[in-house]
């Protein structure tokens, strides 16, 4: 994979006062952001197109990314600022960004020692997803894996990371506007058409305040 989203657009509510001057995608991790900590990831996968998507603040991403250089990599912006179109939506405008190959997507507020793997999707997959242990914030999780397919199930047994290789076409059928991903990604599983793999290591959803502070914490 040589290309990929960052997604980036989000208020980060949850997350005030530190969201008010700042986007949430350059909330710091052990002093580096977590945004950035993304972008070295994707360069260190081979990655070097990533297409970012800018809602709240984004002109202080473009200030601080730049054009990715310092990472090895191509940056480009899909702004979409007072009209936020969720992660679905903003997959979907950015599709003439991203070019006709499988694409790597990572959620921007994602802490993890992930090393990305090599994902060669078969004829039926339109997608591959990582999975992660049911975090303690979750009440439930939301897939289950059975000989390398993800599934929906009514306990299921793991939760979605944020992470997951899609083909083009998996979005392009679809019109543009304002959609969740969530809703696309359990259809897919009830067709049998998403792979996945699961991950044990460090991972953290960075949504509130104190996993922020818990994750800074641990990096002492």
């Amino acid at each position: 994979m040589t290309t990929a989203m960052v997604l980036a657009a989000g208020r980060g509510e949850r997350l005030r006062p530190l969201t008010d001057r700042l986007p949430k995608a350059l909330l710091e991790v052990g002093g580096v952001s977590l945004l950035e900590r993304q972008l070295s990831r994707l360069s260190r996968a081979g990655v070097r197109t990533v297409v970012i998507n800018l809602g709240w603040l984004g002109e202080m991403i473009v200030e601080r990314i730049g054009d990715g250089g310092r990472f090895g990599l191509h940056v480009v912006y899909s702004p979409e600022y007072d009209d936020l179109l969720e992660t679905g939506g903003g997959i979907r405008r950015a599709l003439p960004l991203l070019g006709r190959a499988p694409f790597w997507v990572l959620n921007a507020d994602v802490h993890t020692d992930l090393v990305l793997p090599e994902v060669n999707l078969t004829p039926d997959c339109m997608g591959h997803l990582v999975l992660v242990p049911v975090p303690r914030h979750m009440a439930r999780g939301d897939f289950d894996l059975v000989d390398g397919k993800i599934r929906k199930a009514s306990e299921p047994s793991w939760a979605f990371s944020g992470m997951a290789v899609y083909r083009p076409e998996f979005f392009a059928e679809l019109t543009q506007g304002r959609f969740p991903l969530a809703p696309l990604l359990f259809a897919a599983a009830e067709r049998g058409q998403l792979s996945g793999v699961i991950y044990r290591g460090r991972w953290e959803d960075v949504g509130t305040l104190d996993r922020l502070a818990r994750v800074n914490e641990n990096l002492c």
